[in-house]
């Protein structure tokens, strides 16, 4: 993997929290013993059968010498073999005496000084593999203390053909072989243990170590875009990781800037809020002297007017005591919904804008909720539908608001519509989140996020209709399960 700017950058920003500097026994030198010992096991499982089968060969070689050397002696005519050749032909094969039996006739074709007894006989004639790797081992770590008898397979026309001899050659031959298989499987071990080592240092330690780091630097400013990892052109699992993680962190580095900042605007709105208290008292005693007017009109709209102004002054000290925008939890009551929602005309710009207002619902409708929120609920909405249709400006239909609900079993469903432009289709995505739900200028997307909390409190759910033309939302409100509901 080619070595990228942010390596260093971050090794530079992170001297301390480098993780390879508290690792003793880290995966590189792991994977390098581990390496090592899965060879030598391998060669381990490779040299129980050749020890085996290196003993049955060097024996089968001193057999087949030892019936030459009997056919040769079985050549020479009676008093034709000079002195001390006999000795020597066993000294040659090893061997303090040769036998063969042909034709069910055992005959000796040459003996030397022969022991009282052997210590072991040893057939070679169709032997399991299981038990030569036991004779094998046998040899090795039990040698026999006096000569052995060794039988083998015979050739030319012999049933078979059998040795006496001393075991020490072939431990000698044995031990030997194993020095060299060890030499050998150390040599491999070594090579293919650094090998492997080698190459999967390059594919995956160091890859993943590059991760690590990046990971350790992230953890201490995971704001900075600058920590967020570069992934590679790899198309593994590395890669793989690597585009994930970067992704991740990208991902993160956004949501703890936009928390940053929602922290910093409601210190702000904390602070907003607390003015704001002071000037809407101020206005809700204006109000009440309103309110003693003699004027129809005056003393019609005072009350509505002292209401909205101690819902804002209630919701400000609320923010103010819970340091947020926290909504307290509804006072659920049975109210009839068609004056609240006639009540909407005095909040909302219609005539203004020339919209007509349709209310479509009965008159004893009623419905189980807190006046307070339901009416909060009903004026997000209708300012969303009047601002809307103003913008939309003059169609051919007239625009229009309209309002409609209906009981449904132990609920009572609510439609809020309009004939607008409706909501555009990149709005929809996030339309109930604060701050990301607007599409408007201007906007900042809080008014739908406050309608969906507000209706969740109560138990119910607010959704977009699919269907056109215009917007509109459909809220179910059920009632209480505890028998207080409608």
């Amino acid at each position: 993997m080619d070595a990228r700017p942010d390596e260093s950058i971050d090794s530079e920003r992170t001297p301390t929290g480098d993780p390879r500097g508290s690792v003793r026994f880290g995966l590189s030198a792991r994977l390098l013993v581990l390496t090592g010992l899965f060879v030598m096991l391998a060669e381990v499982l490779i040299y129980v059968p050749s020890v085996a089968n290196f003993r049955r060969n060097w024996l089968n070689d001193r057999l087949a010498a030892a019936q030459v050397a009997g056919v040769v002696l079985e050549a020479v005519p009676p008093g034709g073999v000079p002195s001390g050749f006999e000795e020597k032909l066993l000294a040659g094969v090893g061997a303090r005496a040769v036998a063969v039996r042909v034709g069910g006739a055992r005959r000796l074709l040459a003996t030397a000084e022969m022991p009282p007894e052997v210590a072991r006989v040893i057939d070679l004639r169709d032997t399991h593999w299981a038990t030569l790797i036991a004779d094998a081992f046998e040899t090795l770590v039990f040698p026999a203390q006096g000569p052995v008898r060794v039988i083998g397979a015979g050739k030319g026309g012999a049933d078979f053909v059998e040795i006496v001899m001393d075991e020490r050659p072939l431990r000698v031959a044995m031990l030997t072989f194993s020095r060299n298989i060890l030499i050998l499987s150390l040599a491999i071990s070594g090579i293919t243990a650094f090998l492997v080592y080698l190459a999967l240092h390059l594919i995956i330690v160091r890859p993943v170590r590059r991760l690590a780091a990046n990971v350790t630097a992230f953890e201490h400013n995971p704001e900075d875009a600058e920590r967020v990892i570069r992934p590679s052109e790899r198309r593994d699992e590395i890669g793989e990781v690597e585009r994930a993680l970067a992704l991740m962190q990208e991902t993160l580095s956004r949501e703890l800037l936009q928390k940053k900042h929602l922290a910093n605007l409601g210190l702000a709105v904390s602070k907003v809020n607390h003015d704001l208290r002071n000037l809407l008292a101020s206005a809700q005693l204006l109000s009440d002297r309103l309110s003693q007017l003699s004027d129809p009109t005056v003393r019609r709209v005072a009350p509505k007017l002292i209401a909205t102004l101690g819902r804002a002054i209630a919701f400000c000290e609320a923010t103010l005591a819970y340091g947020r925008a926290a909504e307290p939890q509804p006072r659920r009551r049975v109210v009839r919904l068609a004056p609240l929602v006639r009540d909407l005309a005095d909040f909302l710009d219609l005539a203004g804008n020339g919209i007509t207002f349709v209310v479509d619902m009965d008159e004893d409708i009623t419905v189980d909720a807190d006046p307070d929120q339901l009416s909060r609920i009903l004026i997000n909405l209708g300012r969303n539908a009047v601002q809307a249709l103003a913008q939309a400006g003059a169609g051919p239909s007239v625009p229009t608001l309209t309002i409609a609900a209906r009981r449904d079993g132990r609920s009572t469903v609510i439609r809020v519509a309009d004939n607008g432009p409706g909501v555009p289709a990149k709005a929809r995505e996030h339309l109930f989140e604060a701050f990301q739900g607007t599409s408007r200028r201007g906007g900042v997307g809080l008014g739908l996020a406050i309608t969906a909390e507000l209706v969740a409190l109560h138990g119910g759910h607010i959704v977009l209709e699919e269907e056109g033309p215009g917007a509109a939302f459909r809220i179910h409100l059920p009632d209480r399960t505890n028998g207080n509901g409608a």
